[in-house]
């Protein structure tokens, strides 16, 4: 048995060429000797190699251009994920920093507290609000924040959002549905032996 490649240029791009791999050659297949081998294994017209190339050809475009296609969802994915995790780092920040400010009292979750700056610079919780102090307000007001169950911080802008999303959860917790059980990708391992 010989291995029947063949070099077509194709004729719309007589710069490009594409190899097509032919059925190799067996004057006895399966066992059983044939009247005529090259009856049974010729190309007849040069035109069969062309379109033979042509779909080739095809083929390995529309495999380009699917891989492509795939390599740019991944990439806007990994774009996503970097984002997130730069959002995680500067929560978990912010969250440390609200954890390490002054305090006379024990901060309980589900409450808000304000946070405000001495002249010296300290940082400092109070369960005072601004428009409490009203213009007696003694130092520079720095924002206002909620204490979560998680002990994260939610900034006041933020809170009804969170609840929402929280209230959503819970809402999907309670409900206790099972969700359907995990199936494993299909087998394909045929097609790889």
């Amino acid at each position: 048995m010989d291995k029947m490649d063949r070099t077509v240029s194709l004729p719309n791009q007589p710069d490009r060429t594409t190899t097509v791999t032919l059925v190799e050659h067996s004057s006895a297949p399966s066992g059983l000797e044939l009247v005529s081998s090259y009856q049974t294994n010729r190309v007849g017209d040069p035109m069969d190699l062309v379109a033979l190339a042509s779909q080739v050809q095809k083929g390995d475009d529309f495999t380009k251009a699917n891989a492509c296609n795939k390599l740019t969802v991944i990439a806007d994915q990994i774009r996503y994920l970097q984002e997130q995790a730069r959002k995680v780092l500067e929560d978990a920040k912010r969250d440390a920093d609200l954890h390490h400010a002054a305090c006379n009292i024990v901060k309980k979750p589900g409450n808000m507290y304000y946070l405000y700056e001495r002249p010296s610079g300290q940082n400092y919780f109070s369960i005072i609000s601004p428009k409490e102090w009203g213009p007696s307000c003694p130092h520079t007001f720095v924002g206002a924040f909620k204490l979560q169950h998680d002990m994260s911080w939610t900034p006041v802008d933020q809170v009804e959002k969170r609840d929402a999303e929280i209230a959503i959860m819970d809402k999907l917790l309670s409900q206790k549905t099972s969700l359907p059980p995990y199936t494993a990708e299909p087998n394909f391992k045929g097609l790889s032996d």
